[in-house]
């Protein structure tokens, strides 16, 4: 598990030597794809490995000093969405940032980017998450500027001032639960919070810091102001990650822990993000009808998407706390969790396929594009199915993880609670608001005439050909996670995490390392090995407790 962390880590900074000592500027990606593709590996074997939570104590220090990294469903589910992106993004990156300079600066950001973010997933304490996050970010922050001319850098400038304030933030919110609990575990929070019959004024206080920190670091409205900016700025690769993972692992998956795991489903903080899931939603949406920039309307599109995943965390709070069926808040919580991972497959196939447009004509403006279906027949078949997958059209993953949410805020309107009559109808009028300005991306980018621009357009080289395709593939497998079997497999764990509030962060087994003293020479084959592993109830691994 800390593999996780310490390989991009350590690849990160190897990668400045490898580029100096490689010289090409494609072969300089060997090493940051090889990584990845490691990370990606791990990540499935734990996935599929085992169901139980594991819980590693760096060093082998314990509470209260260790530093604890958790394996459980959530964050497994949530390194695996990391990889996959990650890996492909890499892949699309050997070609499409040769034209840049510098490639081994751009792969030692990418690969502190991904530390920072398996960081942020595996921590089990506030103050751990903070410091992974600060990795995450500072590594994004200039990769939104790589490009170093006058908008990138401007738009760097203004994720940079933002996320530090949204850094602000978060760090007086930990101060303040440090303050009041005297932990910053999260099973210690959560127990002392409990302990003390539910969050008092200093909590919901700091549970407001949490929520402007980590709702600008997701991009919730009114919070988003830097991401319609940073994501045409960046290069596309980038691009895919900010959207696809970043907002997700440094702002969604943060949120839903501390709603959930911390504050035990308090209504109160489930109304919060009900509200502003549906304005991100909603807004995000008539936003990008207006866009002429392709990848800002991809930006706006992301905002309201994940409006989604807010509001049905939100709801699925909101459902537990007024002690609806487990199954009813199950379907809440599952809808969200789809959605996320569907969302990070389709939008960061359509930033990619935004890529290879600008690649290949060299403008994102939507009204100088035009034919290019036939020209890039590849890359706009991809983008076809990204765009009606993101719309909701089934029978792609999509259409699945709406019409889940859609069913679960239904379901809450019908059992009487009828302000959610008017979520569940601004969910299904987005979901056609998606479909309309989707249908203009077609009409603009790949069919009618070809343009001057279009002209001297040719298909994108392999490579990202090859990550595109394999993100079009993803789009339709996701669709099987509504399949039992597979379902039970992938997101059951992790919505089984969060239905288990507060209680889902005290169980587990802890891995701690022991080291004894080496046998002398002589002894030394016949005696135990020097290091054992001694799980939480004392047994060491592989025995019965």
């Amino acid at each position: 598990m800390p593999l996780l962390v310490a390989i991009p880590l350590a690849g990160g900074f190897l990668m400045p030597l490898v580029a100096r000592l490689t010289g090409a500027r494609r072969s300089a990606a060997a090493l940051p794809i090889l990584l990845a593709a490691g990370l990606l590996a791990l990540a499935v074997w734990l996935l599929l490995a085992a169901r139980e939570p594991i819980v590693y104590w760096v060093g082998g220090w314990t509470f209260p000093v260790g530093i604890s990294l958790v394996a459980d469903g959530l964050s497994r589910l949530m390194v695996v969405v990391v990889a996959v992106i990650s890996l492909v993004a890499l892949v699309f990156s050997v070609d499409y940032m040769a034209r840049f300079t510098s490639p081994g600066l751009y792969y030692t950001l990418f690969l502190l980017m991904l530390a920072g973010m398996n960081g942020v997933v595996l921590s089990g304490d506030l103050f751990n998450i903070f410091v992974f996050l600060e990795v995450a970010g500072i590594a994004s922050y200039a990769l939104v500027a790589f490009g170093t001319e006058s908008d990138e850098l401007e738009a760097g400038f203004k994720y940079l001032v933002l996320g530090t304030i949204a850094s602000t933030f978060i760090l007086v919110g930990i101060a303040l639960v440090y303050n009041v609990t005297g932990h910053l575990n999260w099973a210690k929070v959560g127990e002392a919070i409990t302990a003390a019959g539910g969050p008092t004024l200093p909590i919901y206080v700091a549970a407001a810091f949490f929520l402007m920190g980590f709702g600008l670091k997701a991009a919730m409205v009114p919070f988003h102001a830097w991401l319609p900016d940073a994501h045409p700025s960046a290069p596309a690769p980038i691009s895919a990650m900010l959207s696809g993972v970043l907002i997700k692992a440094s702002g969604v998956y943060v949120l839903a822990r501390l709603v959930f795991s911390v504050f035990d489903g308090d209504a109160g903080l489930g109304w919060v993000l009900v509200v502003l899931g549906t304005l991100s939603m909603v807004l995000g949406g008539l936003m990008a009808i207006g866009q002429g920039d392709f990848k800002r309307l991809l930006a706006y599109s992301s905002i309201s998407q994940v409006g989604y995943v807010v509001l049905a965390f939100g709801a699925a709070a909101v459902m537990r706390a007024r002690g609806m069926e487990q199954a009813a808040v199950g379907l809440a919580v599952f809808g969200g969790l789809f959605h996320l991972v569907n969302h990070a497959v389709s939008k960061s196939l359509l930033f990619l396929c935004s890529g290879s447009v600008e690649y290949a004509t060299g403008t994102r403006q939507l009204d100088r594009l035009g034919g290019l279906g036939g020209r890039m027949p590849v890359t706009a078949a991809c983008l076809r199915v990204g765009a009606l997958s993101i719309s909701g059209v089934p029978p792609l993953g999509g259409f699945w993880s709406k019409l889940i949410i859609i069913i679960a805020l239904a379901y809450m309107a019908v059992r009487g609670h009828w302000a959610f009559y008017i979520p569940t109808a601004l969910a299904v009028a987005t979901a056609a608001v998606t479909l309309v300005y989707y249908a203009k991306v077609q009409r603009f980018v790949l069919d009618g005439e070809p343009s001057e621009t279009v002209l001297r357009a040719r298909e994108v080289p392999f490579g990202m050909r090859a990550a595109t395709l394999v993100l079009a593939v993803l789009c339709f497998a996701t669709a099987l996670l509504v399949v039992p079997a597979i379902r039970d497999r992938v997101v059951t764990p992790a919505t089984e995490i969060v239905l288990g509030g507060a209680e889902a962060g005290r169980g587990g087994r802890t891995i701690t390392v022991e080291r004894k003293p080496a046998p002398p020479p002589a002894q030394a084959a016949a005696d135990a090995p020097a290091q054992t592993i001694r799980l939480q109830d004392g047994t060491r691994q592989g025995e019965t407790p």
